[in-house]
């Protein structure tokens, strides 16, 4: 929490230290104003929560500070971090930390502050100029085609088992848990994700001798749930080889495991799931994604989904360029805009029913694979094959998005769309 502070916006010159010769030199004396009207224009954006920047030169800012909301510390090391943020958006700024131009004792609420603030900072953590354009070409040339989603899929989940066993849970679930309370540090992972599923196919009101289909089965565990509650006749398709040797190795013949795009999957089904899939999909392929679920349904069939959305109202502004998370993490993918894919489901015949959002449980989800993820790389178990920069990537990673959903900008829900009879 935090209260204003007369400093806020202006350099406090009271705190100032010897400069470091960090970027304070010809380039901060040239292009210093420039410099000091984005950090104002950060000021004026920042409605809630807090930034306290040292400079390159030694003094520091409170940026903010007008209402409660994070708050967090950034030395800003060169000001050329700058630059790559009002160019490059976040994969400029994800750039620069890996540079080393700008660090922080804790870069989560940081994340935070600035999603909780994202409407009023308008274009300022957005690419602009010729970075908009390249980034949003280079994610273009990766879209979700038939054969760039199994690039892009590949890409992403083929690092492999060995390595996502390491820091997810037993269960191996890569999606929001759910718990009774995200506040609470009690409740293990494992229980928080096992609840998930049963929300998942409570709303499926499955029963013996019931088909289903899970679109994006990954590595088997909400099948394994479902089957263990009734006599189904499940059928899981992905596009990982890995995800899929690991769920028939665990699911057995009891379950056809595929490797088939949602575009060409066959049948008929009394059911639907797929958890956090569409993020996968794209805008361009959200009709086809709605389109194929309307297709393999039966009449009165319902589709469960869980899905991650970003507010409408930075939706426009985010489809407009690649952000880090496109860049570096899921190439091709996109964070939903839940009311424009709902119209689309809406005009393929699928009722929108129940919906429930719980996005304080994802960022706990991240905090808690983050810790898992310190844990195997402090005892030395991540497979030699990975690298520094990609330990300093996946971190990084998973400061980020556990940020954004702790900021509310970005949410995770659950949804029964049902064909009707």
């Amino acid at each position: 929490m935090n209260a204003i502070d007369p400093r806020r916006g202006r350099r406090a010159l009271s705190v100032r230290r010897p400069p470091r010769g960090r970027g304070s030199g010809l380039l901060g004396k040239a292009l210093g104003p420039l410099f000091h009207r984005l950090l104002d224009r950060i000021d004026r954006g920042l409605e809630q929560g807090s930034l306290d920047a040292t400079l390159p030169d030694g003094t520091r800012r409170l940026l903010g500070g007008r209402a409660p909301g994070p708050h967090c510390e950034v030395d800003l090391v060169r000001w050329r971090a700058l630059v790559r943020l009002a160019t490059g958006g976040s994969a400029g700024w994800y750039r620069a930390w890996a540079a080393g131009e700008w660090t922080s004792p804790d870069p989560v609420p940081l994340f935070a502050l600035f999603m909780t603030n994202a409407v009023l900072l308008g274009k300022v953590a957005r690419p602009n100029g010729p970075g908009r354009w390249i980034g949003r070409a280079a994610h273009w040339a990766r879209r979700n085609s038939r054969t760039g989603s199994r690039h892009n899929i590949a890409y992403h989940y083929d690092l492999g088992n060995d390595f996502y066993r390491l820091w997810l849970d037993e269960t191996m679930h890569y999606s929001s848990a759910l718990f009774l309370d995200p506040d609470s540090r009690i409740e293990s992972l494992e229980l928080a994700q096992r609840r998930k599923v049963d929300a998942i196919l409570d709303r499926l009101d499955l029963t013996d001798g019931a088909s289903m289909l899970e679109i994006g089965c990954g590595w088997g565990g909400l099948a394994d749930q479902a089957m263990a509650r009734c006599a189904i006749d499940y059928t899981g398709i992905t596009l990982s080889v890995e995800q899929a040797d690991y769920a028939r190795d665990r699911l057995g013949s009891g379950a056809k495991v595929l490797l088939t795009d949602y575009r060409d999957a066959q049948g008929q089904y009394d059911a639907i799931a797929s958890v956090e899939m569409v993020e996968a999909v794209g805008q361009r392929y959200w009709p086809d994604y709605l389109a194929t679920i309307h297709r393999l349904l039966k009449p009165g069939g319902k589709a469960a989904i869980q899905y991650i959305l970003i507010d409408d109202a930075i939706f426009e502004r985010y489809a407009r360029g690649a952000d880090f998370i496109q860049t570096y993490i899921f190439p091709g993918g996109m964070l939903m805009s839940e009311s424009r894919f709902r119209a689309l489901g809406e005009a393929q015949g699928l009722e929108w029913r129940d919906v429930y959002r719980f996005g304080k449980d994802y960022a706990e989800t991240l905090r808690r694979w983050r810790e898992r993820f310190d844990r195997a790389i402090e005892q030395g178990e991540l497979p030699a094959s990975f690298d520094q920069h990609f330990v300093a990537l996946w971190r990084y990673y998973l400061m980020y998005c556990e940020g954004g959903f702790a900021g509310g900008g970005i949410d995770v829900a659950q949804v029964t769309l049902v064909k009707p009879a």
